[in-house]
């Protein structure tokens, strides 16, 4: 496993974690004034400013894009809705590319306004990431499939394990051609029975694109928006990140915390200076 004291250069900020409370120019500057070697931006973010300007700025600094967030949710009431989420998310991969993004996130989406059927919402999954692969290609940006905990089946993510997500690659890329893989977040899957299984098969198939951290906190208040800073849950964030790395994976430690009531509220130099220790210290 490699040692992250002192080499904030492999690790990076998902810009999620700042609570997306200053122009994204500003927390460019930031991340990048505080060392790390890596920024992950959300779309609207982006799509509010210019992306030829955001990607200048970005490697003038020196930072790479470890990720770029996320897909527009593929199931739809419609075949016209679901055209338009295929187009939405093309869109955003044209511009994955100009900011010479590691990798498109896809978070899938949950079961469509109205609908009871599972098993047709993972169909349209399946479906929509195929219609996606061949811009994926061509701009040369790799999907990540991200596997959300199963609390968000409902409404974010009919995908729920990094197992099922293996099992989609496999389905759509048989020869390993390449830009389809995974993001593995430990918020999401460290409860996994499977995890580490899944993640040695992820680095058989060269399917690792994306390592997300921060914990889980024991008496979580809000399931979407009261993620931990690394340390101060439940996670054994070593022992992921070993599994991770012995696979593999030797891409940026990304740091991604939606914390509504508590990291949101402090001052953005504050939490990037946490993030930095609690990346050197307990990851």
């Amino acid at each position: 496993m490699r040692n992250l004291q002192g080499r904030l250069d492999l690790c990076s900020v998902n810009t999620a974690t700042l609570g997306h409370r200053e122009p994204l120019s500003i927390t460019i500057d930031r991340i990048a004034a505080a060392g790390f070697g890596g920024i992950a931006p959300w779309r609207h973010e982006v799509e509010n400013a210019n992306v030829t300007d955001v990607a200048r700025q970005i490697r003038a600094l020196g930072l790479s894009v470890t990720g770029y967030c996320r897909s527009t949710y593929l199931p739809a009431t419609s075949q016209a809705q679901f055209a338009a989420n295929i187009e939405a998310n093309k869109a955003a991969l044209r511009d994955a590319a100009i900011l010479k993004a590691r990798a498109f996130v896809m978070v899938v989406g949950g079961l469509p306004e109205g609908s009871r059927d599972l098993d047709g919402a993972r169909a349209q999954v399946i479906d929509g990431i195929g219609e996606l692969l061949e811009t994926a290609r061509g701009c040369g940006v790799p999907l990540a499939l991200e596997p959300l905990h199963p609390m968000y089946a409902a409404d974010r993510a009919v995908l729920n394990t990094l197992a099922q997500a293996l099992d989609i690659c496999a389905e759509l890329d048989p020869g390993h051609e390449g830009h389809l893989g995974v993001a593995v977040d430990v918020y999401h899957c460290w409860w996994d029975p499977a995890l580490r299984a899944s993640i040695a098969r992820a680095g058989q198939d060269d399917r690792l694109l994306a390592f997300h951290v921060c914990d889980w906190l024991r008496d979580t208040r809000d399931l979407l928006l009261d993620r931990g800073m690394m340390g101060d849950g439940v996670v054994d964030l070593p022992d992921i990140r070993r599994s991770v790395e012995q696979a593999g994976y030797d891409g940026l430690v990304e740091v991604e915390i939606f914390s509504k009531e508590n990291w949101w509220r402090r001052d953005p130099g504050e939490v990037l200076r946490m993030c930095a220790d609690r990346l050197q210290t307990v990851c």
